[in-house]
């Protein structure tokens, strides 16, 4: 063996061990390059054509739905016109002032009973659009917000009808001066009804928007803490221009919508506790 000859032990490699954390960012930024997951990839024409599919399977769904709901659609108006008949004094009815609006009136409330009853299927159908683009974690992430969103919608509607409808409409049919006869006409109604669905169903979406609002790192946890007394006076000015002028309605909307928020941010303090933990481990390092 020659003597300039030495054997070359090559040093072990030491391999620290993967962060544990929940963080998709944080996750994200730590994973080695090689050992990153790889995410679906089409052409433009394939996602076209996909979307395509998904956009009929959704149109072929809402028709489905809307077959029976034509077929009740008479029913259907009287459900709905239930919390303000039931409140009429007696001998009074509602009226129409068109001669077409008994048959389109209940026609327009199939169609939107057709959209209600089809949502989730045609959330699903966008779901199974957009998630062969997102990584496992972002997936994770995802579906409880999605599935609670239509739950909440759902509640903020049922809240409204079973709740809201029957004290507005007995506070309204009794406030009325005397000579007045109180006979709302079905279209206005129809508008009115589905207008405060509409506004109930968005209202308690706010602990969804607290979620998301935390999470993207637009907001603090510490400054919805901290402004809590101006984002309730925002929600009082936000109830009163979707609420009409009464005094039951914007109340029942605006203490849902406070306690929704603080809901939020007690639900954004569990779901992100290890992003709230490494900052401050942050904030102690730079103090």
């Amino acid at each position: 063996r020659h003597p300039l000859r030495r054997a070359i032990r090559r040093p072990k490699r030491c391999t620290a061990p993967k962060p544990t954390t929940l963080d998709p960012e944080a996750e994200r930024m730590s994973t080695p390059e090689n050992e990153r997951e790889t995410l679906a990839e089409g052409s433009l024409i394939s996602h076209l054509l996909e979307l395509r599919d998904r956009l009929l399977r959704s149109v072929i769904a809402g028709i489905i739905v809307f077959v029976p709901c034509a077929f009740f659609q008479d029913d259907l108006y009287t459900l709905v016109a239930m919390p303000l008949v039931e409140k009429l004094p007696q001998g009074a009815s509602m009226i129409a002032t068109n001669p077409i609006s008994p048959f389109l009136v209940p026609l327009k409330l199939a169609f939107m009973a057709a959209i209600f009853f089809a949502m989730p299927y045609i959330l699903y159908q966008a779901w199974a659009f957009v998630a062969p683009g997102l990584y496992r974690r972002e997936k994770r992430f995802a579906v409880p917000l999605v599935v609670s969103s239509i739950v909440l919608f759902y509640c903020g509607i049922a809240f409204a009808y079973f709740v809201v409808y029957p004290l507005m409409f007995g506070f309204l049919a009794s406030s009325g001066p005397d000579g007045v006869a109180f006979t709302p006409e079905i279209a206005e109604y129809l508008n009115f009804v589905l207008l405060l669905f509409l506004a109930f169903g968005i209202a308690f979406e706010v602990p969804i928007a607290t979620v998301l609002l935390a999470a993207t790192g637009l907001v603090r946890i510490e400054t919805m803490t901290k402004n809590r007394g101006y984002v309730i006076l925002g929600i009082f000015i936000v109830a009163a221009f979707l609420t009409p002028a009464d005094a039951i309605s914007q109340p029942l909307m605006d203490v849902p919508m406070w306690l929704l928020y603080d809901a939020g941010v007690l639900m954004s303090r569990v779901l992100l506790k290890d992003r709230l933990a490494r900052q401050e481990q942050e904030s102690d390092g730079v103090t």
